[in-house]
């Protein structure tokens, strides 16, 4: 997709050619390509339409059914925040009280629908030309939001008094850049421009290192059914008092299909705040295996005292206690039972136990799954899942059975 493909779709023609079209399916595009030729439609115009068609089919994971409004980049959706997570960045600055906000970094202008269906004026910074074509036809219901096709450390905020900074996190060979001190714009600018504004955002990867989070910032880690998505860095207004390190844990789908805006769904959260000390014990009749995002904020404390629980190993990310507890901040395992890890005993077990499907989760070890499994020569009808892991600081295997 490129500045000409979009400038088709946005002719008379164009848009009514890419509305016209069915839902997108694999199967069919082809032969659906051929056929709009054959009308008569220009071949670069049916290319970008049916590119849109199926960006707006992937989109609908992130966006919901605001995705079939909207247009995309293959790298602009990739990148693009969640909506689902985008309205807890907005829901941020409306609590803060800040009318108008920088959305510095743009992109494909998530996180500023996010903040203009928050009723914020939203000034949308997009340096690369396409990238802010589509970012201002995705605002196009907004008159409140404006687009700009340029630097963000060089925009001029005069009169706006809040930013949220989404840098770009990729070299011009594609790689992947985690350090947010290395990204465009950088923690260094971002920490400088909280220092102007009262309330500022900033997106990173989730990553980050603790010792990386700036004093008196808040950082919060996000997952989205399972998959931690992001850490955002939190200044001024935006961060909340006694909060260094949160957890924000949301359910898959988080824009339903029913939806006449954005899902603003209390989400289930835990903080730093107020976090004891968990204790080391042993392996109850329950194993609980925290959120990825509870893990990276270093909150797994906050699990054990919830399940009235203690960690297998002061080492490991692993709560174990005798009760069942329903919580989203972590996944709950049956215990049946637990052995010192020798490939030759756990071998004899699994054959006992006629397993020949294995599931293999593993923290805390150098064990390879894989090669494990061609090890174990696995043979039988039963399936089985273990836990590979230290139980105070012996390597050990634990039985256990997802408890639904």
């Amino acid at each position: 997709m490129d500045l000409s493909g979009i400038s088709a779709l946005l002719t008379s023609e164009g848009w009514a050619l890419l509305e016209s079209l069915p839902p997108y399916d694999e199967a069919e595009a082809m032969v659906l390509g051929e056929r709009l030729r054959a009308a008569g439609h220009p071949a670069d115009l049916v290319s970008a339409a049916l590119t849109q068609s199926r960006l707006r089919a992937a989109g609908r994971a992130k966006f919901g059914p605001f995705a079939d409004g909207m247009l995309f980049t293959p790298t602009g959706l990739e990148q693009a925040t969640r909506f689902a997570v985008a309205a807890r960045h907005a829901q941020r600055f409306a609590s803060a009280g800040v009318e108008r906000v920088a959305d510095l970094g743009c992109g494909i202008g998530a996180d500023s629908m996010a903040l203009a269906t928050f009723d914020r004026e939203v000034l949308a910074v997009e340096r690369d030309e396409l990238t802010a074509a589509v970012a201002t036809m995705n605002l196009r219901h907004w008159p409140e939001a404006v687009v700009r096709c340029e630097d963000a450390t060089a925009t001029d905020l005069t009169g706006i008094g809040a930013a949220f900074v989404d840098p770009a996190r990729r070299t011009a060979s594609g790689k992947r850049v985690l350090d947010p001190r290395q990204g465009s714009p950088t923690l260094d600018f971002v920490v400088g421009l909280a220092g102007r504004l009262a309330a500022v955002g900033m997106k990173t990867a989730p990553g980050i290192a603790h010792h990386l989070v700036p004093p008196g910032a808040e950082a919060q880690w996000v997952s989205v059914g399972g998959d931690v998505v992001e850490c955002a860095l939190w200044f001024g207004l935006t961060a909340r008092e006694g909060v260094r390190r949160a957890a924000l844990v949301l359910p898959p789908d988080g824009v339903p299909d029913d939806a006449e805006g954005v899902d603003t769904a209390d989400p289930v959260e835990v903080t730093d705040a107020g976090m004891p000390d968990p204790e080391t014990g042993a392996v109850g009749a329950v194993l609980y295996e925290p959120d990825g995002a509870v893990i990276r904020a270093g909150l797994v404390g906050q699990v054990a005292a919830l399940v009235e629980g203690r960690l297998v190993d002061p080492t490991i990310a692993y709560v174990t206690s005798d009760r069942v507890v329903r919580t989203a901040l972590a996944t709950a395992y049956a215990v049946e039972d637990v052995m010192p890890f020798q490939l030759k005993s756990l071998r004899t077990a699994l054959r006992d136990r006629g397993v020949g499907r294995l599931t293999i989760k593993k923290r805390g070890t150098a064990v390879e799954p894989e090669q494990l499994r061609r090890q174990l020569r696995l043979e039988g009808d039963a399936e089985a899942t273990i836990v590979l892991t230290r139980v105070a600081g012996r390597q050990s295997v634990l039985f256990v059975r997802p408890l639904r």
